[in-house]
């Protein structure tokens, strides 16, 4: 009888670890992403939903409901890469970066009818590269204003330069053997050299991170030991800085109001009056 009993002790013992170490993503956004609201005293209405694909959070701040991509989560491995990936869409929305996009997009339609029939394909091509350029500032300053909510509900902020490693990458990046993501993971570790020094110091223990370093390490030696680089960097980071700041207080003052789609509603009745 006793060896019975000592075989089903042991029998769930061996199941009792790998159910105690289930843990899905997806699973996580809601309470990781109300964590993040709390601690940076946010909205309490924001939820969070996971959605298959892209995420769409044009709507957003009148549905107080932010989506997360699934297809992001698949690059998570823990609370703190998921913690990145809820306070990116989070820095887009508090950055505005919908209305932005709402607005640019209607300027360049309308400089676009103005147009010549030869100036068109060459104005299409050239804002091509102009919106790649303009995609690329937005998630890089979604990306920092998320990684300050993701400090002050503490998370460690090296967890986005991890997830955006192991997210795929350019063509351009694989041929010169650059991490993926680089810029924007590059931008990222500036601003945390600069801000937050001592989460730098923590490290993040993966060998995406292990392998960030051997890229970005001689680059910071190199512009540590110039001193105008230097100077120019500690400028720029300080710009970076304020700019976060306004425009989180500007968030937190008007409850989320869009000033960018204001715009974009006075632009279109302006149209309308024009054409009346």
């Amino acid at each position: 009888m006793k060896k019975v009993l000592l075989s089903v002790f042991f029998a769930v013992a061996i199941m009792l670890p790998s159910g105690a170490a289930t843990w899905v993503a997806a699973d996580r956004v809601a309470p990781v992403g109300a964590a993040i609201v709390k601690k940076n005293s946010l909205p309490s209405t924001i939820q969070f939903k996971v959605v298959n694909g892209e995420a769409d959070n044009s709507l957003a701040t009148s549905t107080n409901t932010i989506q997360i991509s699934s297809t992001d989560l698949t690059y998570t491995g823990n609370d703190n890469e998921v913690a990145y990936v809820v306070a990116h869409e989070l820095g887009g929305i508090i950055n505005d970066n919908i209305g932005k996009k709402k607005v640019r997009s209607y300027l360049k339609s309308a400089i676009a009818s103005n147009l010549s029939s030869d100036n068109v394909l060459t104005t299409a091509m050239n804002s091509e590269v102009v919106a790649k350029r303009e995609n690329i500032s937005d998630a890089k300053a979604a990306d920092v204003m998320g990684i300050d909510l993701m400090i002050n509900a503490g998370y460690n902020p090296l967890a986005g330069i991890v997830v955006l490693t192991k997210m795929p990458g350019s063509t351009w990046e694989i041929a010169t053997g650059k991490p993926a993501n680089s810029e924007r993971a590059v931008y990222l570790y500036d601003y945390l050299t600069y801000n937050y020094p001592s989460k730098i110091t923590v490290g993040y223990n993966c060998q995406e991170y292990r392998t960030f370093l051997a890229y970005i390490e001689p680059q910071v030696n190199e512009r540590n030991a110039n001193k105008k680089k230097l100077a120019k960097f500690n400028k720029a980071q300080a710009k970076i800085k304020a700019k976060r700041t306004r425009q989180l207080a500007k968030y937190k003052t008007t409850n989320g109001l869009s000033s960018w789609n204001v715009t974009y509603e006075l632009l279109q009745s302006l149209t309308e009056s024009e054409k009346k």
